[in-house]
């Protein structure tokens, strides 16, 4: 009984001292590497040039030239994530750094080594770079400038509608790509814009819509539109009926001499609406043989309605 006692103390304690051990190990491990990561290092970065601010129809051509060797000497902490990827971006601005020859455009390197320090940070110390400078080759797509068209289908709660024309941010977008595609492209549409019972001011932001396209790209993407929604109103004025184009030589009695003129108008603007801002003709040089009736138009109207429709869709007339 006493052999077993001693022998379970004596697996206690070698337990006890396993775990301290390992405690002492993890410890030890991790004051190694937390002293390693401490110390200064040299090391080869490999800095991308990526350039900003170019046209937009400028294409960069990918290549193993547009590198920068970067000989760096920095703590083990800050080359840490470079473990995992040995390359970092160096963005150029293409308006203010570089020069231009031929289709190739230059970086100098030498002269630009500020513009690395900045950008690898204070942790690094920049020892050399190499090449001296980089030439980036490009190419050029053609472009035009084509007119933006508003897909929508809305339809608005009743007793309300669009005060005005919807404002579009843009009227007009850069369309990028070969020529041949550039010709056949006379404009770009919204993706269609659904709204249901609106009563609400619009303003949204819009996609364009260059699905049926292929190999172009349009700047910018979308569009925003702005719509002033409003309480609108009927409204109905009888107009007097005017004759135009009637030869000298033709005489006619015409009935009825007024018409009656409905219309759409936000209450805003309702008591504006005076008759003398309508105008109905009937146009006898519209007139097929035989006939003995007129077709009357609204060839004017006040800006702020719509949905003008005339009662009477025909003036009849004999001839004297």
């Amino acid at each position: 009984m006493r052999s077993r006692n001693n022998i379970s103390i004596l697996d206690y304690f070698k337990k006890r001292n396993y775990k301290r051990f390992s405690l002492f190990f993890i410890a030890a491990f991790i004051l190694l590497i937390f002293s390693k990561l401490s110390s200064d290092y040299k090391q080869t970065i490999k800095l991308k040039v990526k350039l900003v601010n170019l046209e937009d129809e400028v294409i960069i051509e990918n290549d193993t030239s547009n590198y920068i060797e970067a000989y760096v000497e920095a703590k083990g902490f800050s080359l840490l994530p470079l473990v995992f990827n040995d390359s970092k971006e160096l963005i150029v601005n293409s308006n203010s750094n570089i020069s231009t020859k031929g289709r190739s455009y230059i970086f100098d390197v030498q002269k630009h080594k500020f513009l690395i320090e900045g950008q690898l940070g204070s942790s690094f110390k920049l020892l050399s770079v190499l090449p001296d400078t980089v030439y980036i080759s490009y190419s050029k797509s053609a472009s035009k400038l084509v007119p933006v068209t508003l897909i929508e289908h809305i339809n608005y709660a009743v007793g309300y509608d669009l005060k005005d024309d919807f404002e579009l941010s843009i009227d007009s977008v850069k369309v990028v790509g070969s020529s041949v595609l550039l010709d056949s492209i006379t404009k770009i549409s919204t993706t269609d814009v659904i709204l249901n019972k609106v009563k609400n001011d619009i303003n949204k932001t819009v996609k364009l819509d260059v699905s049926k396209f292929e190999n172009i790209e349009v700047y910018p993407e979308t569009v925003h539109i702005k719509g002033k929604v409003s309480r609108f109103t009927e409204g109905i004025m009888v107009i007097p009926v005017e004759i135009i184009n009637q030869p000298n030589d033709v005489t006619i009695n015409y009935f009825p001499k007024t018409v009656s003129v409905s219309f759409y108008v936000d209450l805003e603007n309702y008591n504006s609406v005076k008759t003398e801002y309508f105008s109905v003709v009937c146009n006898f040089a519209d007139l097929v043989h035989n006939q003995d009736f007129l077709m009357p138009k609204v060839v004017k109207k006040p800006s702020s309605v719509k949905h003008v429709n005339i009662k009477q869709k025909r003036i009849d007339f004999i001839k004297l």
